[in-house]
Protein backbone atom coordinates (compact mmCIF):
# COMPACT_ATOMS: atom_id res chain seq x y z
CA UNK A 1 0.00 0.00 0.00
CA UNK A 2 1.42 3.14 -1.18
CA UNK A 3 -0.80 6.12 0.10
CA UNK A 4 0.15 9.80 -0.69
CA UNK A 5 -1.41 12.49 0.91
CA UNK A 6 -1.40 15.76 -1.04
CA UNK A 7 -2.55 18.88 -1.60
CA UNK A 8 -5.61 18.61 -4.65
CA UNK A 9 -5.48 19.91 -7.95
CA UNK A 10 -7.59 19.58 -11.25
CA UNK A 11 -5.47 15.96 -12.10
CA UNK A 12 -8.22 14.88 -9.14
CA UNK A 13 -11.25 15.35 -10.28
CA UNK A 14 -11.77 11.92 -11.47
CA UNK A 15 -12.57 11.32 -8.04
CA UNK A 16 -15.43 13.39 -7.38
CA UNK A 17 -18.08 11.51 -7.88
CA UNK A 18 -16.79 8.61 -5.47
CA UNK A 19 -15.84 11.40 -2.97
CA UNK A 20 -19.34 11.85 -3.30
CA UNK A 21 -20.49 8.33 -2.38
CA UNK A 22 -18.24 8.47 0.40
CA UNK A 23 -19.59 11.51 2.15
CA UNK A 24 -23.07 10.09 1.98
CA UNK A 25 -22.25 6.78 3.02
CA UNK A 26 -20.65 7.98 6.01
CA UNK A 27 -23.28 10.91 6.96
CA UNK A 28 -25.78 7.68 6.87
CA UNK A 29 -23.71 5.67 9.04
CA UNK A 30 -23.17 8.53 11.45
CA UNK A 31 -26.84 9.24 11.50
CA UNK A 32 -26.54 12.83 11.15
CA UNK A 33 -27.40 14.60 7.68
CA UNK A 34 -24.71 17.28 6.23
CA UNK A 35 -25.20 19.53 2.88
CA UNK A 36 -25.17 17.40 0.05
CA UNK A 37 -22.10 18.01 -2.38
CA UNK A 38 -22.14 17.59 -6.34
CA UNK A 39 -19.30 16.18 -7.80
CA UNK A 40 -18.91 19.65 -9.27
CA UNK A 41 -18.32 21.24 -6.27
CA UNK A 42 -16.17 18.69 -4.99
CA UNK A 43 -13.93 19.60 -8.03
CA UNK A 44 -14.21 23.68 -7.67
CA UNK A 45 -12.73 23.20 -4.30
CA UNK A 46 -9.69 20.76 -5.98
CA UNK A 47 -9.32 23.32 -8.89
CA UNK A 48 -8.82 26.15 -6.45
CA UNK A 49 -5.96 24.37 -4.47
CA UNK A 50 -8.43 24.25 -0.89
CA UNK A 51 -8.96 20.43 -0.65
CA UNK A 52 -6.89 17.60 -0.04
CA UNK A 53 -6.94 14.10 -1.15
CA UNK A 54 -5.04 10.78 -0.02
CA UNK A 55 -4.63 8.77 -2.40
CA UNK A 56 -3.50 4.51 -3.17
CA UNK A 57 -1.15 5.29 -6.19
CA UNK A 58 -0.61 1.58 -6.33
CA UNK A 59 -4.78 1.48 -7.11
CA UNK A 60 -5.12 4.49 -8.28
CA UNK A 61 -8.43 4.83 -5.63
CA UNK A 62 -9.30 7.33 -3.29
CA UNK A 63 -8.44 6.85 0.64
CA UNK A 64 -9.72 10.20 1.89
CA UNK A 65 -10.35 13.62 1.88
CA UNK A 66 -11.21 16.78 3.15
CA UNK A 67 -11.66 20.41 1.93
CA UNK A 68 -12.30 24.04 3.27
CA UNK A 69 -14.90 26.62 3.16
CA UNK A 70 -15.00 30.07 3.97
CA UNK A 71 -16.96 31.66 6.20
CA UNK A 72 -17.93 35.77 7.10
CA UNK A 73 -15.51 37.05 4.73
CA UNK A 74 -12.84 34.27 5.41
CA UNK A 75 -12.83 35.47 9.17
CA UNK A 76 -13.25 31.91 9.73
CA UNK A 77 -12.55 28.92 8.49
CA UNK A 78 -13.73 24.87 8.63
CA UNK A 79 -12.15 22.06 7.49
CA UNK A 80 -15.16 20.10 5.72
CA UNK A 81 -16.20 16.75 4.21
CA UNK A 82 -13.13 14.61 6.53
CA UNK A 83 -14.13 11.35 4.73
CA UNK A 84 -12.11 7.81 4.71
CA UNK A 85 -12.64 4.74 2.72
CA UNK A 86 -14.41 1.89 4.39
CA UNK A 87 -11.33 -0.47 3.90
CA UNK A 88 -8.27 2.12 4.97
CA UNK A 89 -10.13 3.04 8.48
CA UNK A 90 -8.26 2.70 11.34
CA UNK A 91 -4.72 2.85 9.72
CA UNK A 92 -4.49 6.66 10.61
CA UNK A 93 -5.28 8.24 7.98
CA UNK A 94 -8.42 10.13 9.32
CA UNK A 95 -5.94 11.78 11.18
CA UNK A 96 -3.20 12.83 8.81
CA UNK A 97 -5.81 14.07 6.45
CA UNK A 98 -6.98 16.06 9.21
CA UNK A 99 -4.08 17.96 10.16
CA UNK A 100 -2.83 18.29 6.22
CA UNK A 101 -6.21 20.13 5.83
CA UNK A 102 -5.40 21.80 8.46
CA UNK A 103 -1.68 23.43 7.85
CA UNK A 104 -3.04 24.09 4.68
CA UNK A 105 -5.61 26.19 5.95
CA UNK A 106 -3.19 27.92 8.13
CA UNK A 107 -0.90 28.50 5.46
CA UNK A 108 -4.30 30.42 2.91
CA UNK A 109 -5.65 32.23 6.13
CA UNK A 110 -3.54 32.52 8.70
CA UNK A 111 -5.76 35.25 10.56
CA UNK A 112 -8.63 33.14 10.09
CA UNK A 113 -10.24 31.31 12.92
CA UNK A 114 -10.50 27.41 12.11
CA UNK A 115 -13.82 25.82 13.64
CA UNK A 116 -16.16 22.77 13.75
CA UNK A 117 -18.90 20.97 14.88
CA UNK A 118 -18.86 17.37 15.57
CA UNK A 119 -20.29 14.53 17.69
CA UNK A 120 -17.70 12.06 16.93
CA UNK A 121 -15.18 11.54 19.46
CA UNK A 122 -12.40 10.79 17.58
CA UNK A 123 -12.34 14.32 15.70
CA UNK A 124 -12.51 15.81 19.12
CA UNK A 125 -9.74 13.79 19.69
CA UNK A 126 -7.91 14.95 16.79
CA UNK A 127 -8.59 18.68 17.10
CA UNK A 128 -7.98 18.95 20.68
CA UNK A 129 -4.32 17.33 19.28
CA UNK A 130 -4.24 20.54 16.82
CA UNK A 131 -4.85 22.94 19.31
CA UNK A 132 -8.73 23.64 19.21
CA UNK A 133 -10.84 23.86 22.18
CA UNK A 134 -14.75 23.80 23.16
CA UNK A 135 -16.68 26.31 22.29
CA UNK A 136 -20.25 28.00 22.38
CA UNK A 137 -21.97 28.06 19.24
CA UNK A 138 -22.40 31.77 19.65
CA UNK A 139 -17.91 32.04 19.46
CA UNK A 140 -18.54 30.34 15.75
CA UNK A 141 -19.69 32.11 12.66
CA UNK A 142 -22.81 33.80 12.53
CA UNK A 143 -23.15 33.22 8.67
CA UNK A 144 -26.44 32.09 7.94
CA UNK A 145 -25.44 29.77 4.91
CA UNK A 146 -23.21 27.63 7.44
CA UNK A 147 -26.16 26.62 9.94
CA UNK A 148 -28.45 26.34 6.99
CA UNK A 149 -26.41 22.87 6.04
CA UNK A 150 -27.29 21.42 9.33
CA UNK A 151 -30.50 21.34 8.11
CA UNK A 152 -30.35 17.62 6.50
CA UNK A 153 -29.70 16.70 9.98
CA UNK A 154 -31.99 14.70 11.99
CA UNK A 155 -30.91 16.82 15.05
CA UNK A 156 -31.55 20.01 13.79
CA UNK A 157 -34.88 20.41 15.65
CA UNK A 158 -32.95 20.55 18.57
CA UNK A 159 -31.21 23.29 17.30
CA UNK A 160 -34.07 24.96 16.32
CA UNK A 161 -35.52 24.77 19.96
CA UNK A 162 -32.48 26.10 21.35
CA UNK A 163 -32.38 29.22 19.11
CA UNK A 164 -29.50 27.95 17.15
CA UNK A 165 -27.26 28.23 20.40
CA UNK A 166 -26.77 24.55 21.33
CA UNK A 167 -27.60 21.01 19.51
CA UNK A 168 -25.92 17.64 20.67
CA UNK A 169 -22.92 18.73 18.12
CA UNK A 170 -19.73 20.20 20.19
CA UNK A 171 -18.35 23.21 18.53
CA UNK A 172 -14.46 23.71 18.62
CA UNK A 173 -12.64 26.18 17.49
CA UNK A 174 -8.55 27.18 16.74
CA UNK A 175 -7.88 31.23 17.18
CA UNK A 176 -4.52 31.81 15.90
CA UNK A 177 -4.31 34.64 18.17
CA UNK A 178 -3.85 32.72 21.25
CA UNK A 179 -1.54 30.34 19.66
CA UNK A 180 1.55 32.46 19.37
CA UNK A 181 4.11 30.16 18.92
CA UNK A 182 6.71 29.88 22.24
CA UNK A 183 9.19 30.97 19.57
CA UNK A 184 8.12 33.69 18.46
CA UNK A 185 7.27 34.88 22.11
CA UNK A 186 10.91 33.91 22.59
CA UNK A 187 12.79 36.04 19.94
CA UNK A 188 10.97 38.60 21.04
CA UNK A 189 12.32 38.61 23.92
CA UNK A 190 15.48 38.10 22.78
CA UNK A 191 15.53 40.89 20.34
CA UNK A 192 16.22 43.26 23.63
CA UNK A 193 19.39 41.16 23.73
CA UNK A 194 20.75 39.65 20.37
CA UNK A 195 21.96 40.94 17.02
CA UNK A 196 19.45 40.37 14.10
CA UNK A 197 21.42 37.86 12.73
CA UNK A 198 21.24 35.83 15.57
CA UNK A 199 17.31 35.68 15.62
CA UNK A 200 17.67 34.72 12.30
CA UNK A 201 19.03 31.73 12.61
CA UNK A 202 17.22 30.58 15.83
CA UNK A 203 13.87 31.41 13.65
CA UNK A 204 15.40 28.99 10.71
CA UNK A 205 16.68 26.20 13.47
CA UNK A 206 12.91 25.99 14.78
CA UNK A 207 11.39 26.23 11.52
CA UNK A 208 13.82 22.72 10.57
CA UNK A 209 12.62 21.52 14.36
CA UNK A 210 9.10 22.00 13.42
CA UNK A 211 9.37 20.24 10.15
CA UNK A 212 10.75 17.22 11.15
CA UNK A 213 8.48 16.95 14.19
CA UNK A 214 5.25 17.32 11.37
CA UNK A 215 7.63 14.93 9.16
CA UNK A 216 7.85 12.41 11.85
CA UNK A 217 4.14 12.37 12.46
CA UNK A 218 2.94 11.60 8.86
CA UNK A 219 5.04 8.28 8.46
Amino acid sequence: MNVKIVQANSSHARFAERICELMFVSAKERGTGIARRTPEYIQSKMEEGKAVVAIDVDADRIVGFSYIETWSHAKFVANSGLIVDPDYRSLGFAKKIKRKIFELSRKKYPNAKIFGITTGMAVMKINSELGYTPVTFSELTDDETFWKGCQGCKNYDILQRNDGKRCLCTGMLYDPAKHKKFSEKFLEYLGRFIPKTQKIRFRWWMHKREQKSIQQEQQ
